[in-house]
This record gives structure tokens, sequence and C-alpha cells, in this order.
């Protein structure tokens, strides 16, 4: 009889936010049966998010240490039979809670399956959602709440997608409205969100401008579709930036920043006026400055938080038709059991020595199509 294995965090007595760093623990238990309007997935790969790194630092909020960690899983419907997705590879969304609405999250009513209304949250180390999170051989979600893997994908690829990929296209799409011919700036080159931003403004015909501490990360961007990228480590890094825009168009329509800090002020000097910063992350700070020059050039701030089912639906859509192949950094085999090679992506992420997405292989094995990694 197989088993389901999971991936949680071990509590420690008198823990304090920030001052610890909760080891794995796996866990067995029998394999779940998915109820009506549910599927049973068997996860072959799952992939790290910074939001994994805080939950082991007791830096997020509502965490569970008995729900299976990680929110991106690509996986096999095994059961049941009777669904259409039977036998099929498909993609978990990351979160739960948010149909449609391109506003925010809205609360999902009760249904006979679903007895009480729960808010938005991501899966994954998640006190609302404490079945959810890819982390585990199998998980038994909504039939609503998987989509069809694009063929294209191998495993790593496809666990690499689902949150990059919908907090990119959101940020870039439905809240930046970035279009062809515009310029946008992704900040931060190297992360999951942020190539993906890359690739999608690629695709759709923009021109992408990047921002990095390595030059090595700016050199893989420009081979991957940017037109240009600075340091931001320089102090007039938004100088060099301006010099590096085609004449016709001296300006950046949209900014997509995950860091925060000084990006309205660097912007200021570089957006045309009416140009949007869309903001989905600070990982600089919990605050940032604005000032009225901002006001006098009617810049828009917009915040943004991953996105709704209707737009990961959009996303995988997108990527499906492009071919786009997401950036796999690094890719750990072994399964859960190998819980030191995992903690290996968890000191990848801590170091930001990654450039794209880190995975392991839930199930042992590479499945799906296969393609070269950056």
């Amino acid at each position: 009889m197989p088993q389901n294995q999971s991936l949680t965090i071990k509590p420690i007595e008198g823990a304090k936010p920030g001052k610890v760093y909760y080891s794995l623990h796996l866990n067995t238990s029998p394999v779940p049966t998915p109820g009506p309007g549910q599927v049973l997935v068997k996860v072959r790969a799952s992939a790290l998010n910074h939001r994994d790194l805080f939950i082991r630092q007791h830096l997020y909020p509502g965490i569970s240490f008995s729900a299976p960690l990680l929110a991106d899983g690509y996986g096999t419907v095994v059961s049941p039979s009777s669904s259409p997705l039977y036998n099929k590879p498909v993609l978990v969304t990351p979160s739960r809670g948010w149909i449609s609405s391109p506003d925010g999250p809205e609360p999902i009513p009760a249904t006979e399956t679903n007895r009480e209304e729960k808010e938005w949250s991501v899966i994954g180390g998640s006190a609302r959602y404490s079945d959810q999170g890819t982390a585990q051989s199998f998980i038994v979600v909504p039939e609503e709440e998987v989509f069809p893997a694009p063929g294209h994908l191998t495993s790593a690829e496809g666990a690499a997608l689902p949150l990059a990929g919908l907090t990119a296209w959101r940020a870039l799409i439905t809240k930046g409205e970035a279009e062809r011919g515009q310029n946008v700036l992704v900040t931060g080159i190297g992360g999951g969100v942020a190539l993906a931003a890359l690739q999608f403004a690629v695709k759709k015909g923009c021109n992408v401008y990047v921002t990095s501490s390595s030059q090595e990360k700016i050199n893989k961007a420009l081979e991957m579709g940017a037109k240009g990228g600075v340091l931001y480590t320089e102090v007039t890094w938004e100088k060099t930036l301006l010099k590096q825009l085609p004449k016709t168009r001296p300006f950046i329509d949209v900014i997509v920043d995950g860091s925060g800090g000084d990006i309205v002020a660097k912007g200021i000097k570089m957006l045309k006026q009416g140009g949007k910063i869309v903001v989905y992350g600070m990982t600089v700070g919990p605050k940032m400055e604005w000032n009225m020059n901002a006001v006098l050039k009617n810049i828009e701030l917009r915040g943004t938080s991953m996105g709704s089912r209707a737009e990961f639906g959009d996303m995988v859509k997108f990527v499906d038709e492009n071919k786009i192949k997401p950036v796999v950094s690094r890719v750990v085999s072994g399964g859960l059991e190998n819980i030191q090679g995992i903690d290996g992506l968890f000191e990848d992420l801590k170091g930001g020595k990654q450039f794209g997405k880190l995975v392991i292989l839930v199930d042992g094995e590479e499945e799906g199509a296969r393609s070269p990694k950056l």
C-alpha cells in the first residue's frame, strides 16, 4: 500500500519570529481519499518560494506546524477515474479563496464539501488550509483548482510555474497593463517572479530592462530577450538605465518591482507622466517613501498579491500558446526523504544564489518534455 509522505516544520518552544529557523520534519500517513468534486493528485515535483523561507523563520503570518509546506506543484490526477483529468499531468493552483475578481480576493462561499466560508490564502504551511501544500506525495484538491499542464514542460518546469507565474502575470498584465512596444523595467532579476515577468513581457512585445546586483544575472537576462540592464548597487543606476532607452521612447512605462525601498524615488526619474509602479513584494522593508514629485508626475503606485484562479488559467494558456519554459535554477532528486538536499535549496534561497526556481522531484524522477536549464 502506498503511503503519503509530507514535509512540515518542527515547532520549537519559545521561538521568536526572525530569531528561529525551524527544521524540516518528514511525516508518513495514509493516502487521502478524494470526496465529491475533488481529485487526488500524485505530486511529481514541487518548488520553493521566498514565502517558504519566511515560514521557517516565523516571519510569515498564520503558519501551521501540521500543514505540508510549499505552494507550487506539478502532478498527475490518479483518482477518481471518472475525472476528465484522470491520468493527465496537471498544475495545482497555489492559493484558495480567490476565484475571478480583478480587484482582489473574494471569500469562497460555503458548499456541501466546504461548509465554512474561508478567506484567501496561499497554500503550504498555512493554518487556513491545513491539508493543502505540495510538499507531499499525494494531495486532494477541488477539481477546479487544477489545470492541465502545458505539454512542453517537464515536471520540474511545471512545478516552477504556478506561484511565480501567477504573480508575474497579474503584476505585468492585470495591474501593469503592459502593451507591445512599451518599455518595462523588471527589478531584481534572478528570482522566479522577475524572470516570469521578463519572459511574459518579451512575448508580449515589450522592451524589457532589468536590475540586479549581479552582472552575470543581467547577462543571462539579456540572453533571454532583455534590451538592457543595470547594477542596482550603483548609486545612480537610474541614470545609467535612462541612457540605454531608445531615443524614440526615452522613458519607462511600467515598473514591476518586488523590493520596495527607494523604487518610487528612482522611478520618478525614469517613468513617463502617468507611469505605473507595480509592487508585488517589499523585501527591503515594510515601508516605502511616497513624495510630492510622484504626485505631480501623476505616477500610479499599484500593489498586487499573486492572483485569482481566472488569472491563473489565463497565464497557463499564455505559457502553453507561446511555449514558454520557466527557468529552473537547481533540481534536487531523491524525493521528500532527501532533507539534506532540500535544505541545500533553502540555503540557495537564503543567499540569493538562484537564477530561477528551486525544485524538488517529489517522486524522485523527472517527467515530461526535456529541455536544457539555464
